[in-house]
């Protein structure tokens, strides 16, 4: 009995320590961005979970190795809503980005993978990749001009009547299905100063637009010789949808350019994918403006992919003068139905990989940009919700979130975005299904819920780096894998609210170098949810919740946040708050500076993090997101000057 005893515990050994051995599996490159590479590793084992990644790069040519950030160990977290059927447990693996890169540039990147329990499989892979560039028109190929119906003068040849007259050849009646001539790959396409107005009732609109009024561009360019409907630079081209629903539709389009246009009137102004049926790939949109649009930029479909949405003037529908929410409660003062309209949607909603939304400028939506709330994501990487760059993008007046991150799976790159008035929640991930998503450097300011970011629906792999957020982080929604690091959270004396809530759903989570500022009277200014190791906490109870008066007590308490500190805003050069009885006011970013004094507390007091704020002044990373010393960064479109952008 005893020698049956023996063998057993043996046999139950030998099974613990392979399943803490890790097995290499797939390893997949992610589409590529101007600025950014991600990659996925898929493993077996690790019970444990002591595996490691180690991560080099340089460019070609370079001698000399630098260091990245680790790849993300993931795999297990369950992100789920019930009353959406949803369910999913992230699988085992590794994933993670080499970031700030330059764009149109070759690196070698190097991974090493290592397990104190032993590796098998190919455990190390060294790949080339190369960072995209912007979009532009082919060098070779045709120029086609296309004048408004009303234009008088001459006129530079070949040209057309209309931009489905040069696009297609289309003729007028039977809302031009005949296309006989056909735009090649590498064809430009000049629109002229005017007004291209659809008449989409007139059986002969000069337009040429069909009984819908909406444009359908579906021919194939390709990433070497895209279609370019640009404006030719002589005025302004303005498309006027007219009060249409849809204007362009390009959902089967490869490879378009659309540059300079003024787009207006119409409900949907870029319909690029539908879930489940088709979607555009290669789809650039940049130095355009949107007036009077209810959406932007859309595309639901898991196949579009590597869109470049940047240089962008959105302006939507929604109220102007008050921020009002969707949620009757909190909003009964601004009217009976405690609501805002929804006129305005998104600007800008993308799923598929390798996106870009960058260096816009929108106002006057429900929510300025987001990825698809998906739901579970496909088998197929190509088809996911992976590495995407949302940045330097300029947002004000938005009815529910800034940025939502809702449906991203991995390498969600969300960085030096500004926000100056959102009705509910700030930069949200509700939920990603594994991660990592990269909040970094990003400003925030009057967020009246108190929900800084919006992490729920049990999100995945959110790591929080040197954000500037003036309000508070007070959502009880529990995460998996959550970090934060280097950012400011300072509270606006907002009654009977503390200054941060950390829920952590499982036992993999940090904080350290953060800076806040708690809200004046209040007892409970750190609310914390902490599991122990090898416990989860999704659905947790009252008493597994800890509150803390002062930073140090939570600091004894939870051995967390060894080097934060508590700053306030003395330490900024001229900076106040948002008031917290004028949930409705409307602040304007040109009259806030966020920049630190020489002789702030948060100079110098942050940690050094590779690829994120390498180069930094001093003698350490300053807290927030702005380094003393550095110029800001540039918010919306590099070609507009005037600011507000939104008067």
């Amino acid at each position: 009995m005893m020698h049956c005893n023996l063998l057993c515990l043996c046999l139950a050994v030998m099974g613990a320590d392979a399943d803490n051995k890790t097995q290499a599996g797939k390893f997949v490159v992610e589409h590529p961005t101007l600025h950014n590479l991600g990659f996925e590793w898929a493993i077996r084992g690790d019970a444990n979970r002591n595996a490691a990644v180690a991560v080099k790069f340089r460019a070609v040519g370079d001698s000399a190795w630098r260091p990245a950030l680790p790849l993300v160990r993931i795999g297990g977290e369950n992100v789920y809503r019930r009353r959406e059927n949803l369910d999913y447990t992230v699988p085992d693996g590794f994933a993670g980005s080499i970031l700030n890169l330059q764009p149109g540039t070759e690196y070698e990147c190097r991974f090493e993978l290592t397990d104190p329990d032993g590796a098998s499989g190919e455990t190390s892979h060294t790949v080339r990749v190369k960072t995209r560039s912007e979009p532009q028109p082919a060098k070779e190929g045709r120029t086609l001009h296309v004048y408004p119906p009303d234009h008088q003068g001459p006129r530079q040849e070949p040209s057309f009547t209309s931009l489905l007259h040069a696009y297609y050849g289309a003729g007028l009646g039977d809302w031009s299905v005949v296309w006989e001539r056909r735009a090649q790959p590498g064809d430009t396409i000049l629109m002229h100063v005017g007004l291209y107005r659809n008449e989409r009732l007139n059986y002969v609109d000069p337009q040429m637009t069909p009984f819908d009024g909406t444009m359908s561009l579906t021919l194939k360019g390709t990433k070497d010789k895209p279609i370019t409907i640009k404006a030719a630079g002589d005025g302004e081209v303005i498309f006027d949808g007219a009060g249409n629903h849809r204007l362009f539709d390009v959902m089967a389009s490869h490879y378009h350019i659309f540059d300079g246009l003024t787009i207006r009137n119409t409900d949907v102004a870029i319909f690029a994918g539908q879930k489940e049926v088709l979607g555009a790939v290669g789809l650039a949109v940049k130095n355009c403006r949107f007036e009077n649009v209810g959406f932007g930029v859309w595309t639901e479909f898991s196949g579009s992919s590597d869109f470049y949405i940047a240089d962008n003037l959105f302006l939507g529908r929604d109220d102007r003068f008050r921020l009002v929410g969707w949620t009757g409660p909190l909003w009964a003062s601004a009217g009976p139905y405690g609501s805002h309209l929804l006129k305005s949607y998104y600007a800008v909603k993308v799923y598929g990989p390798g996106h870009v939304i960058a260096h816009n400028s929108i106002a006057y939506f429900h929510d300025a940009i987001g990825i698809s709330t998906y739901g579970t994501p496909p088998d197929d990487p190509d088809r996911r919700a992976s590495s995407i760059d949302i940045y330097n993008n300029d947002m004000h007046m938005l009815n529910d979130d800034f940025v939502e991150t809702d449906g991203g799976v991995h390498n969600v790159r969300v960085m030096n975005n500004r926000g100056v008035n959102a009705a509910h929640g700030g930069y949200s991930s509700q939920p990603v299904f594994g991660g990592p998503v990269y909040f970094i450097g990003n400003i925030l300011y009057h967020v009246p819920s108190g929900v800084a970011f919006k992490f729920s629906a049990k999100p995945a792999g959110l790591f929080v780096y040197h954000n500037t957020i003036i309000g508070e982080q007070a959502l009880r929604e529990p995460s998996s894998n959550m970090h934060f690091r280097n950012n400011l959270f300072l509270g606006r004396d907002t009654p009977g609210r503390g200054i941060m809530t950390w829920a952590n759903a499982s036992d993999v989570f940090s904080t350290d170098y953060n800076g806040f500022r708690p809200n004046k009277g209040v007892p409970e200014q750190y609310v914390w949810l902490g599991p122990k190791a090898g416990q989860k906490l999704y659905e947790p109870a009252a008493e597994d919740w800890k509150t803390f008066a002062t930073l140090a007590e939570f600091r004894a308490a939870t051995k967390q946040e060894t080097h934060g500190m508590e700053v306030d805003f003395d330490d900024f050069e001229s900076l106040a708050p948002a008031d917290p009885d004028k949930r409705h006011a409307v602040y304007h970013a040109v009259d806030l500076n966020f920049r630190l004094k020489a002789k702030s507390k948060a100079v110098d007091a942050g940690e050094p993090i590779p690829t994120v704020n390498d180069g930094f002044t001093g003698r350490a990373p300053d807290l927030g997101a702005l380094e003393f010393g550095k110029p800001e960064p540039k918010y919306g479109p590099r070609w507009l000057k005037s600011q507000p952008f939104y008067r």
